[in-house]
């Protein structure tokens, strides 16, 4: 191909095989600028200009992206983060224990004065504890550890939304065994959620995202990467099964916070940190969280019992009161089969406490929010037309016995005991 031929096909928007371009030139020698006919030295003037336009247009194409990509507010961690911390809660707990405690200077005493003793103490410790959680649904309903929420359930659960407004919480439901609990927050509009439909695949290596209250401080948040699934482990006496385990930072008041992807899916809960090993061997990087797939069946179970709730709540005449509530300060239901199965108690038995009123003569000896009362007297109580029935005929002063605990569905008892309440 000659110099002339290379030209036309350039201008002409043909296709030149650049090493016809590159033999005409070596082909003319040193000489080259000298020698090259008219149509060569317009050749290499068209390439030059060519050139001198594309290099930068390159050289521009390429730093503009290296920038993009150097954009803080455009890495998948930012814009995953920002889809769910509107749906991330912080929660805070209070609780009332009572302990009754004696003076032991009364044993020693007792060895020479007989077996005459004063009447126990009762003390009240007020504990607080922080955690996390996310909302699940826009009309509030909110999912977290059970741990984080235990026996809190009559008292205070207080609820920070990441926009800094504070709720009061109501208890839903809960599993042991799952350590899942589900509370609810009102407002009039709806709130922001975590889609429990599109859960992360959970593969290992994966990047994970870990946010929540750590040790207090709101919106805290720390990556790793999916270390292993279907962990089973025991922390403090507490066995966890099918767990997903993450190097990812899990501090206090993580618990109940969720763990996510860079899709911004729901990867798990955080649950439990082993600090150490059942030898005592300290450990780095050992966080592990409930996985998405038991959280979105929980939640499923969670909604019902909630519905159940709210459908089986009787709205009394404007001046109408349970003699329950009158008398004692407590408000009952009763335990549906849903509701016992929900609940993980034996069917068929009791009424259940779903609220009781401060300093009222159920909140003096003890009652809280989710036991449930067995017997009144000497007769047996399985619904509250019975309790009701029971309670006509008591006046202000009268002392009644109750017998209160849990029976779990497995027949195993806890904290069955008897209290006497007087009527106020």
């Amino acid at each position: 191909m000659t110099a002339a031929e290379v030209y036309e096909s350039v201008t002409h928007g043909g296709t030149t095989d650049f090493r016809d371009l590159v033999m005409v030139l070596n082909r003319n020698g040193p000489r080259s600028r000298i020698e090259l006919n008219g149509s060569m030295q317009r050749l290499y003037q068209l390439c030059r200009l060519r050139w001198s336009i594309l290099i930068p247009l390159a050289l521009l194409t390429v730093a503009s992206s290296v920038l993009a990509q150097a954009d803080p507010a455009s890495e998948p961690a930012v814009l995953a983060l920002a889809k769910v911390l509107p749906a991330v809660v912080n929660i805070n707990t209070e609780r009332v224990v009572r302990r009754t405690v004696r003076d032991p200077i009364e044993d020693f005493y007792a060895q020479f004065f007989g077996n005459y003793r004063s009447r126990p103490r009762e003390i009240r410790q007020t504990l607080q504890s922080l955690g996390s959680g996310f909302i699940v649904d826009p009309a509030g309903y909110i999912v977290t550890n059970q741990h984080v929420v235990e026996r809190a359930a009559d008292l205070k659960i207080q609820v920070t939304t990441n926009d800094a407004k504070t709720y009061k919480a109501d208890y839903i439901t809960g599993n042991d065994k799952t350590d899942l609990a589900f509370i609810k927050i009102d407002a009039k509009a709806a709130f922001p959620f975590i889609n429990l439909d599109d859960i992360s695949p959970n593969l290992l290596g994966q990047t994970v995202i870990v946010v929540g209250n750590a040790v207090g401080y709101g919106s805290s948040i720390s990556r790793g990467v999916l270390s292993a699934v279907k962990r089973d482990i025991t922390i403090d006496n507490v066995e966890y099964k099918d767990l997903v385990q993450t190097d990812a930072a899990i501090n206090p008041g993580n618990s109940g916070g969720p763990v996510i992807d860079l899709s911004a899916r729901l990867v798990g809960i955080s649950s439990a940190k082993m600090a150490f090993t059942p030898q005592g061997i300290p450990t780095q990087g050992l966080g592990f969280a409930i996985p998405a797939e038991v959280v979105r069946d929980s939640v499923a179970q969670f909604k019902k019992v909630a519905q159940k709730q709210s459908g089986s709540k009787k709205q009394p005449a404007p001046n109408e009161t349970s003699a329950a509530e009158r008398l004692f300060g407590m408000q009952l239901q009763d335990l549906t089969e849903e509701l016992t199965d929900a609940l993980g108690y034996a069917r068929g038995h009791g009424v259940l406490v779903t609220a009781v009123e401060p300093d009222s003569p159920a909140d003096q000896a003890g009652l809280e929010r989710g036991l449930v009362i067995y017997r009144l007297g000497q007769s047996e109580v399985n619904s509250v037309k019975e309790m009701e029935d029971l309670l006509r005929r008591a006046r202000s002063g009268t002392s009644v016995e109750l017998a209160v605990g849990v029976i779990r569905s497995s027949g195993q008892a806890q904290r069955v005991q008897t209290v006497t309440l007087a009527a106020r």
